[in-house]
């Protein structure tokens, strides 16, 4: 394995009944004025609202609500947010909600309190943090990307047409709680899309460097199995507490950095996406749906050993009568039979994508992985898109 340093700041408390049980002794102590901040109308329909505000209220302290936040938050929704927190004194941050939620939180607790543009400073390129952004908590109500227990936001810039990300560590969420049964209201459409982010996540950092064994990566398919077998689960009964609340952690333990540890890690897949995001607003999980198949029969050769592994422990694969290349070439069209097997989109058409002259911009737009085991051009990148429409 590579050497690595590990830090995770953000306290878990995972369960049934946990909002209940925590949040209030959570809050003493952070100040009186709370940002309820969440997405659309339904968190008010599903009774998780009542339930945390209830808590809040009994709990003596100000509401101060940011609503609205996009499945694909913007800097401007960003800056909204922050400016909101400065007029009303806001002294900690509470998100309720999937990662976009998360996401933008993260941003406006860096926002609020900092003087500069954090766009340019923070996001177009990496900065250094040299200050303390408002408290962070966080509530899971969908699951997926595991913003919960990292310091990751990505944000899009919609005049510019950039959707990127950064992790800072000062921006990890000082506690998340993950009650499984949040997730149950969730449309099983949305429900799917996460998972397969989940899935994305871990896929695109172990098929990278080393490929000598190592922990990161046994780990890796363990969670990739666990991720295959509980959306299966939870697409046949939306309140399998199991597969929910396994979906549930599998997505934590995607993105909190463990199994990033002594690993390169790819995300060009990512890359793809959130550019094609930034132009059409599609949903994250289906567009990687979309272009992961394709991406990998461009790349599978070049990281052999690892794709036939992929294979054999992950899609239990025989490898009887196959050669290396027909074994791992096997392992990626089971991935793609999955993804039509669970109902997500195969074609960028599929998401809505009508200007097939317009991902040449896109293509030109992305930024190119360091850590794929093919350092892909431009070019490369629109015949990848070329061929997912």
């Amino acid at each position: 394995m590579n050497n690595f340093v590990f830090e995770n700041s953000t306290k878990v408390y995972f369960g049934k009944g946990c909002v209940k049980e925590y949040l209030s002794c959570l809050l003493r102590g952070c100040g009186n004025t709370v940002m309820l901040a969440y997405g659309g109308s339904s968190f008010k329909k599903n009774g998780i609202y009542d339930e945390v505000a209830g808590i809040l209220e009994a709990a003596g302290k100000t509401i101060v609500e940011f609503s609205g936040i996009m499945a694909n938050p913007t800097y401007k929704k960003v800056l909204e947010g922050a400016a909101l927190a400065r007029k009303n004194h806001v002294d900690v941050i509470l998100g309720v909600g999937g990662g976009s939620v998360m996401d933008c939180c993260k941003a406006v607790s860096m926002a609020a309190v900092s003087k500069e543009d954090i766009w340019e400073n923070y996001w177009i390129r990496p900065g250094v943090i040299d200050f303390e952004p408002l408290p962070l908590g966080v509530i899971v109500t969908v699951s997926g990307t595991g913003s919960e227990m990292n310091g990751g936001a990505v944000i899009t810039n919609e005049e510019t047409k950039v959707k990127t990300g950064r992790d800072y560590s000062k921006c990890n969420p000082k506690f998340a709680l993950l009650d499984p049964t949040y997730t149950y209201s969730v449309p099983v459409k949305q429900m799917v899309s996460g998972g397969f982010d989940t899935l994305s996540h871990i896929m695109e950092i172990y098929f990278s460097e080393p490929d000598e064994d190592n922990v990161s990566d046994d780990i890796s398919e363990a969670l990739m199995k666990s991720v295959i077998q509980n959306l299966r689960a939870a697409i046949i009964n939306r309140e399998d507490y199991t597969a929910r609340s396994n979906l549930m952690w599998d997505a934590a333990m995607a993105e909190n950095r463990i199994i990033k540890l002594g690993k390169r890690t790819d995300f060009m897949c990512h890359q793809m996406e959130h550019q094609l995001a930034a132009y059409t607003d599609c949903n994250h999980g289906q567009g990687l749906a979309v272009l992961h198949p394709v991406y990998y029969r461009h790349i599978y050769s070049l990281g052999l050993s690892k794709f036939v592994r992929f294979a054999k422990n992950v899609w239990n694969l025989s490898a009887e009568g196959k050669t290396e290349e027909e074994l791992a070439r096997a392992g990626v069209e089971a991935l793609a039979d999955f993804i039509r097997e669970i109902g997500m989109p195969t074609t960028l058409r599929e998401l809505g994508m009508k200007d097939k002259a317009m991902l040449k911009v896109v293509a030109d737009s992305c930024g190119i992985s360091t850590g794929s085991y093919k350092r892909l051009n431009r070019e490369e990148i629109l015949e990848i898109f070329y061929e997912c429409y």
